[in-house]
């Protein structure tokens, strides 16, 4: 059988949000921003983006301040890890939703 070259094969392919559908429910944490600690939002001009840069399912914008589509978001918290000044941090899901008994189970 004759040998195949696939070096030049290629992808154009780009992934973003979506890809897996809505997976925002999937998270257990969820990343809160403080604009007071953020550098874009403190000093108002692009700069760092660290967490847009990192986040492996593209839900950070690059706006200032940035924005998190919570959608998608899947709750990894590479963004909060790789934050230089912390200003995100993971906050447990269940903080977040209304009505429901947060007492521990016995």
């Amino acid at each position: 059988m004759k040998k195949r070259d696939y070096s030049h094969k290629i992808s154009f392919s780009e992934g973003g949000p979506g890809d897996a559908g809505k997976t925002g429910s999937w998270r257990i944490l969820r990343p809160v921003l403080d604009p007071n600690v953020c550098t874009p939002a403190k000093r108002n001009i692009p700069s760092c983006f660290i967490c847009w840069l990192y986040c492996p399912d593209g839900v950070v914008s690059r706006d200032i301040p940035p924005k998190i589509d919570l959608e998608y978001c899947k709750g990894c918290g590479i963004c909060a890890e790789e934050c230089p000044t912390k200003a995100i941090v993971m906050v447990d899901e269940s903080s977040f939703l209304e009505g429901v008994n947060k007492k521990p189970c016995k």
